[in-house]
């Protein structure tokens, strides 16, 4: 792969120290650390205005930090912007190609910026759009499409590949494609830095995530040492007839044997348990102590996703 040197044979590939980005009086991103290792899949993971695509485009190099440190492969920035360029491949939330062009000439379009790289029939053949090769961008679909914008990231064999909700709007089959991309990108070396909404993404592309929220690093870790953080072995959920979550109070439901945590949802209500079997018969018993009737009762081992509720209070895919 093309691209500079890191200082080191350990050194992270990308690292920020003290990350802060202001827009007027909002702090976007308020002293983030991040480091990435070669080889590796870190993703960000955040509610909308958390200050993932910020930070993501401060590594880019498309926006200047307010204070801290950025080092993309050993450089910086200020130092080596032509260097880093070479040794990157970016992937923005939404690309857009000119509709009249082919698959073909975009791809040799951005084959021309780069000294080094792939031929565009190679990227063709990669990104599996062999059929599509003389084919106008307009006529392609969301999927080839997405396809065709990780192909012109990955057209200088780029070191590092930075993806910013890259399967967004694309149906599961198209999705999955992706992955097996970014998993293949990955396998030969390639370093990934990614932020999504889809903790099936995160779960199956990342060795370690970062859960941003309001511009700060509220944790971090392996998707299974996150979720063995939460404490829980499962969660179960519930809604009370009439839908009135407010119905058990919040310190009776923690006081529930087996009960780590309760937490109220509109009229839902999720309580995270050590014993399952244990907080379902207790719940029971206690609403028939209110007279309140219980519905929709569900119960799941925890997840990712109930680690990020329990984190920011949201679902990641919160609008």
């Amino acid at each position: 792969m093309s691209g500079a040197e890191s200082s080191g044979p350990s050194a992270p590939v990308v690292l920020t120290r003290g990350l802060v980005k202001r827009y007027g009086e909002l702090v976007a991103v308020d002293g983030i650390d991040l480091e990435v290792r070669a080889g590796t899949c870190l993703g960000l993971l955040g509610p909308n205005g958390a200050g993932k695509t910020t930070t993501i485009e401060i590594l880019e190099g498309l926006k200047v930090p307010d204070a801290g440190e950025v080092r993309v492969l050993g450089l910086s920035w200020r130092d080596s912007a032509a260097t880093i360029r070479a040794g990157i491949g970016v992937q923005l939330q939404a690309t857009e190609f000119q509709d009249k062009l082919t698959v073909f000439e975009v791809l040799r379009l951005f084959r021309c910026f780069y000294r080094d790289g792939r031929t565009p029939d190679e990227v063709i053949a990669w990104i599996g759009l062999e059929e599509k090769r003389n084919a106008r961008v307009g006529t392609l679909s969301g999927g080839q499409k997405q396809r065709l914008a990780l192909g012109s990231a990955l057209i200088n064999r780029p070191r590092v590949l930075f993806l910013d909700e890259p399967t967004t709007g694309l149906d599961p089959q198209a999705r999955r494609r992706v992955w097996e991309l970014i998993e293949t990108f990955k396998s030969e070396g390639g370093t990934v830095l990614l932020t999504t909404h889809y903790m099936e993404e995160a779960e199956r592309l990342c060795d370690e995530l970062v859960i941003v929220d309001q511009g700060k690093v509220i944790a971090r870790g392996s998707p299974a040492a996150l979720v063995a953080s939460l404490g829980a072995e499962s969660v179960v959920e519930f809604a009370p007839v009439g839908g009135d979550a407010r119905s058990f109070p919040e310190d009776e439901l923690r006081a529930l044997p087996g009960v780590r945590d309760a937490r109220f949802e509109k009229e839902r209500v999720r309580l995270s348990v050590g014993d399952g079997a244990a907080a379902i018969a207790a719940l029971f018993q206690l609403a028939a102590r209110r007279g309140v009737a219980l519905e929709d009762l569900r119960t799941h081992r925890a997840t990712l996703e109930d680690v990020f509720v329990a984190l920011t209070g949201k679902h990641l895919r919160d609008e």
